[in-house]
């Protein structure tokens, strides 16, 4: 008989992935799912799995009695690699200073360029490491993580072993971006500051081979189309595939750019038009909305009502970083529902199938499907509603990773020792 890594049973309700109508969800009531080989094997009516792959056989038995099952979460837009602390900036921002006022005075991004830069990798990695575990206690199972704060080839890089080097030693999976253009260091011009992200980071890059996607900050005073569409071309010509960070403080067309170059997703877009949302549905380009940045910014939302109504699959991440300090989706998922009108339902498909869909995982990952990863969280709440309903809760009762319990309650660090 097979020896289940994994079952979960007796879930008051257990949500397998987006329904067929892309807005609701596929749910079992009395649900269980069965792990195999760290992919799902079976998932259904709790009589139907336990009769075919006994608890008692497997090396997890969870009863979720009382409890809701969803996927992991997957979150596909974080800056979740930095140093240094930039809380007085938060105070600052109370008191009226902009984020382009901060970033002029050499805060903001530059500041944690600094940081990062006088920093080891030991303790690079030692802070992501910390990040992840926090994130993975949230019930995050896949992040994205992008490098920027290096804004030189050496740091840039760094970053990048970092990164791979926290993939290989921690229960989430963690996505390389390379992201060089994430400012303009002090003291370059921007035309001369492209020309070294693509005439050096790039192929610095491509040579390691540990980048998957190429983003870059398409902004008003930061970088233009024409800079971000020679940094993002010369990225796919590298093997990279391109990200854009569109339309967050103003509207330079930076949406159109991510339809152009065919990019995996267009991220941020406060500022995007009905034009650019239909372009991004005909090229087939994710929308990924960041709540939490418009929060910690007192910024006007993204409107997630008009790209859902025009067929677009809106995911949520977090952009977890200096200037937005959440890990957890479950909050992205709050804000979500009540500042960008998406239903509970809506909002945990954003976080999850639609959010792998920005990183190109365009198979099973983020369902509960047969076939997908054994990823899961089981919830301290009856229903996947309490996941916005408890804003300022994290919900997170149990987190299985490949059908490994990887995180509970009482949860410590799970990672592995790693040396840079």
């Amino acid at each position: 008989m097979t020896t289940p890594d994994a079952v979960v049973y007796g879930a008051d309700e257990l949500v397998a992935g987006p329904a067929a109508d892309g807005r609701g969800l596929e749910t079992y009531e009395d649900g269980a799912i069965a792990i195999v080989d760290g992919t799902v094997a079976a998932v259904g009516p709790t009589a139907e799995v336990t009769a075919e792959y006994p608890p008692e056989n497997a090396r997890h038995a969870v009863n979720a009695s009382g409890q809701a099952v969803v996927p992991g979460f997957v979150d596909p837009h974080t800056h979740a690699l930095f140093a240094g602390d930039r809380s007085d900036e938060f105070a600052a921002k109370l008191r009226g200073k902009s984020y382009q006022d901060i970033l002029a005075e050499g805060g903001g991004i530059l500041r944690t360029v600094r940081a990062v830069r006088d920093a080891d990798e030991e303790t690079l990695l030692s802070n992501l490491l910390a990040n992840l575990d926090t994130m993975l206690a949230h019930g995050t199972t896949t992040v994205e993580v992008k490098s920027g704060y290096g804004l030189d080839t050496e740091t840039e890089l760094r970053m990048l072993r970092v990164i791979d080097s926290a993939d290989a030693v921690h229960p989430v999976d963690v996505v390389p971006t390379f992201m060089g253009a994430h400012a303009v260091p002090e003291g370059w011009d921007a035309d001369d500051y492209t020309a070294a992200v693509v005439d050096e980071q790039i192929p610095a890059v491509e040579s390691q081979g540990i980048a998957e996607f190429c983003d870059v900050f398409c902004e008003e005073g930061v970088f233009s189309v024409a800079q971000s569409r020679h940094v993002l071309e010369s990225g796919i010509a590298a093997g990279l595939t391109p990200k854009v960070h569109a339309e967050e403080l103003a509207h330079i067309g930076g949406t159109q750019l991510a339809a152009d170059v065919g990019a995996a997703s267009a991220d941020h877009l406060l500022h995007a038009t009905d034009d650019d949302i239909d372009a991004l549905v005909e090229a087939d380009v994710t929308p990924v909305l960041l709540p939490g940045t418009a929060f910690g910014l007192g910024a006007t939302y993204a409107d997630a009502t008009a790209f859902r109504d025009r067929g677009a699959p809106v995911a949520v991440a977090t952009d977890f970083n200096p200037n937005c300090h959440s890990h957890s989706m479950g909050f992205a998922l709050s804000l979500a529902c009540v500042e960008m009108g998406l239903t509970p339902a809506e909002a945990l498909i954003a976080g999850t199938k639609h959010a792998a869909l920005a990183l190109n995982r365009t198979d099973t990952l983020g369902t509960l499907r047969e076939g997908a990863p054994g990823d899961l969280v089981v919830l301290a709440a009856p229903s996947h509603v309490h996941i916005p309903y408890q804003y300022g809760t994290n919900v997170v009762d149990t987190v299985l990773k490949g059908g490994s319990v990887v995180s509970t309650p009482t949860h410590e660090s799970y990672h592995r020792e790693a040396q840079p």
